[in-house]
């Protein structure tokens, strides 16, 4: 049986390699992937924080959007507030182009696609494999959940082949002084024990992108409960009223008074609602949300996710533990560290195997000469 566990192990390492490394690299590159191209171009992606005196808040969202249609010619559809006072937001136009605005002076500072970037480049590279076919369809997608769901499984029997011999815990120190080849094979081991968990729920929660309905099942029947949602299916029936979005903004804002902003989901048609996607300080990230009329300003709706139950919350921490944006800076550079485990796991495997290739070969050679010499 151990056997054949290692074939297992080997056979789906080859296969899914190249995939993994691929996943790998970009992953820990998409990790810091915003900082990098503020430091690049802090021009674009960086305001000066309140820098008129007079000025001391962010425009009216109303007088932001105007300013943004009449120099574009556009009409915005949504708007993404960054988190820190420093950093420009994000608008998204009608067209699909992405704009880079300072909120406190309404000024474009960039117009771009947003897979042009480097952080949408990285992005694309690490769930597609930058591959997009004449429909503008991703097929690449699922190849890469499936080399996640490959990753995991290489886990477990990893773990499988440290738990089967005696002495585990002995087989968990490391000789540095060893050669080359013991001191590889007891460092892939070791690693793979000791970073089994995240590194199986790092893929796992990668995995949730591509098939929710499953991975939500699987979450599900894990916490015995059941994730919550909540949308807005009504529409807006008074519309002849004159246009109030400052107004409808604040009072969906003070809904949830303890929450922030993350995105503005303006109304495309006469009957829809302004929808803010709001995050609370329970969550880890927005996925509560309040509806407002934009002519009255009545609140319509409002969904506290961090009020939610268990498995909602459970369900809604699998994007900021994915990418290691929880409790503060250690652990995103131990995800970072982290990411880099599956390349060192497929060349020191790949190593490993044309090692014991070799030695099977020398000891062939030798076996065959002794046969020659009876």
């Amino acid at each position: 049986m151990k056997v054949w566990f290692r074939r297992i192990h080997l056979v789906l390492a080859l296969l899914s390699g190249l995939f993994l490394v691929s996943l790998s690299i970009s992953g820990g590159l998409l990790l810091y992937a915003k900082d990098i191209q503020a430091w690049i171009n802090p021009q674009y992606w960086l305001v000066e924080d309140k820098p008129n005196p007079l000025n001391k808040a962010y425009l009216p969202l109303s007088e932001l959007v105007e300013r943004i249609e009449n120099k574009t010619q556009q009409k915005v559809i949504i708007i993404e507030q960054a988190s820190q006072i420093n950093h420009s937001w994000q608008a998204r136009l009608a067209n699909k182009k992405y704009l880079n605005i300072n909120p406190y002076t309404g000024e474009i500072l960039l117009e771009h696609r947003f897979y042009d970037t480097f952080y949408g480049f990285v992005m694309s590279w690490h769930r597609w494999l930058l591959y997009t076919d004449e429909q503008g369809k991703t097929p690449m997608k699922v190849w890469m959940s499936i080399a996640s769901l490959i990753l995991i499984i290489e886990i477990v029997f990893g773990v499988y082949l440290w738990l089967k011999p005696k002495h585990r815990l002995k087989r968990l120190k490391v000789r540095w002084r060893a050669k080359n080849r013991v001191l590889l094979h007891q460092l892939h081991g070791t690693l793979g024990v000791l970073f089994a968990l995240p590194l199986i729920l790092i893929a796992f929660t990668g995995m949730t992108f591509q098939w929710q309905a499953q991975t939500k099942a699987i979450v599900q029947w894990l916490t015995l409960g059941q994730v919550e949602q909540h949308t807005f299916k009504g529409k807006v029936s008074d519309s002849k009223n004159n246009y109030q979005l400052d107004k409808a903004y604040m009072n969906a804002k003070s809904a949830l008074a303890d929450g922030s902003v993350y995105r503005i989901y303006l109304p495309k048609t006469d009957q829809q609602p302004l929808a803010l996607r709001m995050k609370m300080p329970q969550e880890s990230h927005g996925y509560s949300w309040s509806w407002a009329n934009p002519y009255s300003g009545e609140v319509l709706s409002t969904f506290n996710a961090g009020a939610a139950s268990w498995t909602t919350q459970v369900w809604n921490f699998r994007y900021k533990f994915h990418i290691g944006e929880f409790i503060g800076w250690p652990v995103k550079v131990l995800w970072l560290l982290i990411s880099a485990l599956p390349v060192f796991f497929v060349f020191t495997g790949t190593y490993l195997w044309l090692k014991r290739v070799k030695i099977r070969q020398h000891q062939q050679v030798r076996e065959d000469l002794k046969r020659a010499k009876r």
